[in-house]
């Protein structure tokens, strides 16, 4: 693949910290991140992905710094490449109002660090707080935009809930997920304030702690 001098920099200093772990001995490297901590409503998804050694993919970046066409274009590509692993972890709302978002968020990465078909020797995940995992692990502040395996499981996790989102958006037509996916826009906020909580919505978190039960729970 064809990369400007500016993008192949770009991409390598993205590279420093797989390349310290490579020279400190180690072969299998994943790193791991979230998507959908912050909505009002559905699930937590956390991917996990091993990228090979001197990898790199032009505009591969944090999932949140690329349009939805380019975060499409980098999902198919690390999905359909064989030599690309990754697993995915998802955690729903019901699970997330009873744990709680930040234990919710961990279930989802542990799952998706075992839902990996190979086993990794060192684990980099997003954020400053590390969930409990069978390997070592190393916290990443801003990971997604220090280290190429964890952008490119920012991309796995982002476009996977995206999508899930899109279809709850045909279930529920009323709050226009597939616009917002799940954030508390005004137009969220108003859609929920016109027909209450869906079975989707996260019950846990302001402002639906104490908003009644909606026509469409009644119904589950």
């Amino acid at each position: 693949m064809d990369f400007s001098a500016v993008e192949r920099k770009r991409l390598q200093e993205m590279s420093k910290i797989e390349n310290s772990l490579y020279q400190q001995g180690y072969r299998i490297i994943a790193g791991v991140d979230e998507a959908g901590r912050g909505p009002l409503a559905g699930p937590v998804v956390a991917a996990a992905c091993i990228l090979p050694k001197g990898f790199l993919l032009k505009d591969l970046n944090d999932s949140k710094k690329l349009s939805a066409a380019q975060r499409n274009r980098l999902f198919a590509i690390l999905t359909g490449l064989p030599e690309v692993v990754f697993g995915l972890g998802i955690v729903e709302t019901l699970t997330i109002d009873r744990i709680n978002i930040l234990q919710a968020t961990f279930q989802a990465m542990q799952q998706a660090v075992l839902n990996l078909i190979v086993l990794p020797e060192i684990v980099l995940v997003d954020g400053s707080l590390l969930p409990v995992l069978a390997m070592k692990a190393r916290a990443v502040v801003k990971g997604d935009r220090l280290s190429l395996s964890i952008a490119a499981a920012s991309v796995i996790a982002k476009k996977t809930r995206d999508d899930l989102m899109d279809g709850y958006d045909r279930q529920w037509p009323e709050y226009a997920f597939q616009e917002h996916k799940g954030y508390g826009t005004k137009k969220h906020l108003e859609n929920l304030a016109k027909y209450g909580p869906s079975p989707i919505h996260r019950r846990s978190f302001a402002p639906l702690k104490n908003q009644a039960v909606s026509p469409l729970e009644r119904t589950l």
